[in-house]
């Protein structure tokens, strides 16, 4: 009996987390740079209260879980004609955390102007948009942006010049010299290799909605044939609906696909439980959610404002990341579940297999205690937001190898309950998106 209870507290954990986990998403900041003569400006759109709050946005995906989220919240919740003023008092700090050179000269920049959207829903990020100008010294015919690592990822475009430079920058890195007049733009093969990490990291950590809707395939057979189908046709489908949105031929509002996407989630989830293998209409519907899945991938892809003469080498290059976030994902949780399939499936290791799960939930449900700090630096979030998840695996193999005796062990009490959970967070999903 205290086993069950402690499976249900870890379910239950798990359940609390995933429907928390995205209420404040940390995104890449968009600037736009032009420059006369004289000066060189920027106009940048980014998340202001992050900034003003004082959030390291290379610690954490989710501003919820940063130490500073009571001061975000209350920044959050201010007019677009209060919030404004933070943001001016701040920005000597922004300022300070600005590289910006022409040649040899640092260039001091000066801010602008400041427009801060609406309140509106204060459960999602405002993006507002912030500018500042620099002096240029006579003569000048190239200048190299960056800014502070605490500032977050920057997506950096030269506007008005042909050929314009178009980078991502990871937190804290430089741009490439920028000539002024323009031909900079990167090589098709440069541009391919810098969006691999933009699709990725929309999956990981980001994508929780992606993920669960593969781990629902996951679920209804661990195993490589039916798996390998599932995900090529669902790759297939977001591939389609990815392109023709980012081409400008599709283009849903993100109101009607985001409930959609939590209702193929809670779908896929719901037809584990009473499925024992792929039907004959199963392969339609996950590509048909497929199409509905890469219209949420070009959402995420519009924002960064593709780069027209190497649009086709981005577009793949997001779509391979995506594809490497989808199979890491499913390899962890292979590799997680591995030792229970085998003894489901006649393998006489259940002492072994005990012995590997009692480690595994002890690990994961200290790691979720201590919170160490290098973890969470690398994981960008809590420790526990990964390990209590893990934690409720782990207490679920347990249980299927303690009962392996009884028919479909593994699937009865790993994958359905898994599923369970999946299903319960999509229904979630659904009703905050239509209804709150």
């Amino acid at each position: 009996m205290a086993f069950l209870r402690l499976l249900s507290s870890a379910v239950l954990l798990w359940i609390t987390t995933l429907s928390v986990a995205q209420a404040h998403e940390v995104l890449p900041s968009i600037g736009d740079m032009r420059a006369s003569d004289t000066e060189v400006t920027f106009e940048i759109r980014a998340n202001l209260e992050s900034f003003i709050a004082g959030i390291d946005l290379t610690e954490t995906a989710d501003t919820n879980e940063s130490p500073q989220a009571a001061t975000y919240a209350e920044l959050r919740a201010l007019s677009s004609d209060a919030l404004p003023a933070h943001f001016e008092a701040f920005w000597p700090r922004m300022a300070d955390g600005i590289t910006l050179t022409a040649g040899e000269t640092a260039l001091v920049p000066t801010l602008t102007n400041v427009s801060v959207g609406p309140v509106g829903d204060v459960e999602v990020v405002r993006s507002s948009i912030f500018a500042f100008s620099a002096e240029l010294p006579a003569g000048a015919e190239n200048v190299q942006f960056g800014w502070d690592s605490s500032f977050g990822v920057l997506v950096l475009r030269q506007m008005d010049v042909p050929a314009p430079y178009d980078g991502y920058l990871e937190a804290g890195a430089l741009s490439d010299v920028i000539s002024l007049g323009g031909g900079g733009q990167a090589t098709g093969w440069e541009t391919f290799v810098d969006y691999i990490p933009v699709g990725f990291d929309h999956i990981v950590p980001k994508g929780l909605d992606h993920i669960l809707f593969v781990l629902g395939l996951f679920f209804l057979a661990a195993q490589f044939r039916p798996l390998l189908l599932q995900i090529s046709l669902f790759t297939l489908a977001h591939t389609i609906t990815l392109a023709l949105a980012a081409l400008g031929y599709v283009n849903l509002p993100g109101s009607i696909v985001e409930p959609l996407i939590a209702a193929s989630i809670v779908f896929i989830a719901i037809e584990n439980v009473w499925a024992r293998g792929i039907s004959r209409w199963r392969p339609f519907v996950i590509f048909g959610f497929g199409l509905l899945h890469g219209l949420g991938f070009a959402s995420v892809l519009g924002e960064f404002g593709l780069p027209e003469e190497t649009f086709v080498a981005a577009l793949i290059g997001f779509n391979v990341g995506v594809e490497v976030g989808q199979l890491a994902v499913i390899a962890v949780m292979f590799l997680c579940v591995w030792q229970a399939l085998r003894i489901d499936r006649g393998r006489n290791e259940a002492g072994r297999g005990l012995a590997i799960y009692l480690a595994l939930l002890v690990s994961a449900v200290a790691l979720s205690v201590l919170n160490p700090a290098p973890l969470v630096a690398a994981l960008e979030n809590p420790v526990w937001v990964f390990a209590a998840p893990l934690a409720g695996v782990f207490a679920l193999c347990m249980l299927s190898i303690q009962l392996r005796n009884q028919p479909d062990a593994f699937r009865r009490l790993v994958a359905v309950p898994c599923s369970l959970v999946i299903a319960a967070v999509g229904a979630y999903w659904v009703i905050e998106r239509v209804f709150l």
